[in-house]
């Protein structure tokens, strides 16, 4: 007799097919699974992608038992030859197929209704592991599977996204419910801009070290990518309230060693915040963009609502364009040259002169590949902005290629940007 499964506290996903191995198909079905499983509280502690094979699929299947209360396979469920994943499973628990004579009836009613006879190969679909419930699929041929052994729960679920997901909410929630005790997994994401990850992790480490020793303890990571990093904060707590004043104290705590590069703590993006500064203001921004070629004023406009607060922008890319557009002085480019404080705080100012706005913001540099040199290498990019409190120029090195230097400086354009609103409203 299996022993009763305790309450779920940790899982493990496994996306099965051999197409999700190339670079034609995404697996989908992961990021489904994964917010569902921490509305009940459990934690994703993995999540694997196996081929088509039955004896890497069991070996996967064995290697996670001991890591995870849960373990949840989609895809594999099918008729064919390369589904899989019900012999994987048999082999790894040590539990036989046996024939569903209930299945069997199901699927040759659905095939009649269509006026078709079942193929045979179709059989392989009722072949149930002993001892597991059977999750209908009013969606397809594939039943799903819900097995308890040895203490641990798993479930077998289809692949398709239109069947895997009705089947997770009308049938295997329901079994995860009674169990989960209530709790839940409750989130925070804050955002930083202007720091390196290396930086972060020496202020904030000494901080979140602690929160293990918190009830309920709060779990901490960083991600970093091109012009921000990440800290994500999840607690495990049997109420919103308690969730909620947890993370806040956690919040708390890293706002006061971070300072205000936390530009964001409920998740927005960076265009999402200085659009809602502009917009608490009442003021418009125009952008004049030369390296990062309209970067700016799309992320802006990706934000909806952004009428409300952007006018225009210029993608001056020439040195003639920043001339008769936004009236640098020849002689100044010449004197400076494009990329140069004085340069960037000139398309500035002449960007919210022309457009009649409270801020405006520019770029400059040298994006790459190529038209580096020992004094300007490429990466090297200057923001400048103009506003009613004057005009200020910041010059930045940026690293990789083509595409992450233009996202870098647009993200160094718009943290600029927000910098200057928060200041002006203290």
């Amino acid at each position: 007799m299996s022993a009763p499964p305790s309450p779920p506290r940790r899982a493990v996903i496994i996306a099965v097919g051999t197409e999700l191995l190339t670079p034609f198909r995404t697996d989908t079905n992961s990021l489904f699974i994964t917010s569902k499983l921490n509305d009940f509280g459990i934690e994703i502690v993995a999540k694997l992608i196996v081929g088509d094979r039955r004896a890497e699929l069991a070996d996967a299947i064995r290697e996670n038992l001991d890591r995870a209360d849960l373990l949840v396979l989609t895809g594999g469920l099918g008729p064919t030859d390369d589904d899989v994943t019900r012999l994987a499973v048999s082999d790894a628990l040590g539990l036989p197929l046996e024939e569903d004579p209930g299945i069997v009836e199901r699927l040759r009613l659905r095939f009649a209704r269509r006026g078709m006879q079942m193929p045979a190969l179709n059989l392989v679909q009722a072949q149930v592991l002993r001892g597991a419930a059977v999750l209908p699929n009013p969606n397809g041929t594939a039943p799903g599977q819900w097995v308890q052994h040895g203490g641990r729960l798993m479930a077998l679920l289809p692949g398709p996204p239109r069947e895997m997901m009705p089947m997770f909410d009308a049938v295997v929630a329901e079994r995860i419910a009674p169990l989960a005790q209530g709790a839940r997994l409750y989130r925070r994401v804050l955002g930083i801009a202007g720091r390196f990850e290396s930086d972060v992790e020496r202020v904030a480490q000494p901080v979140y070290s602690k929160w293990v020793a918190w009830r309920p303890p709060v779990s901490t990571s960083i991600l970093a990518a091109p012009g921000q990093i990440e800290l994500h904060l999840s607690v495990r707590a049997g109420s919103a309230e308690e969730g909620r004043a947890t993370l806040d104290r956690a919040t708390g705590e890293l706002v006061a060693v971070v300072g205000t590069d936390v530009y964001s703590t409920d998740g927005r993006s960076l265009e999402h915040v200085v659009g809602d500064l502009l917009r608490g203001r009442a003021w418009r921004i125009a952008t004049a963009e030369s390296c990062t070629g309209g970067l700016v004023a799309c992320r802006l406009t990706d934000v909806a609502g952004s009428s409300d607060y952007v006018e225009r922008g210029v993608v001056c890319y020439s040195n003639r364009a920043k001339t008769e557009l936004l009236g640098v002085p020849a002689e100044m480019i010449q004197e400076h040259g494009a990329v140069s404080e004085p340069v960037g705080v000139a398309m500035a100012t002449g960007m919210r002169g022309r457009a009649h706005v409270d801020i405006a913001v520019a770029t400059t540099g040298i994006a790459g590949p190529g038209g580096g040199t020992d004094q300007k290498p490429v990466g090297t990019v200057v923001v400048a902005i103009a506003s009613p409190s004057g005009s200020e120029a910041r010059r930045f090195l940026f690293t990789g290629g083509r595409a992450q230097v233009k996202f870098q400086a647009s993200q160094a354009a718009l943290n600029l940007v927000r910098r200057a609103l928060e200041e002006d409203t203290r």
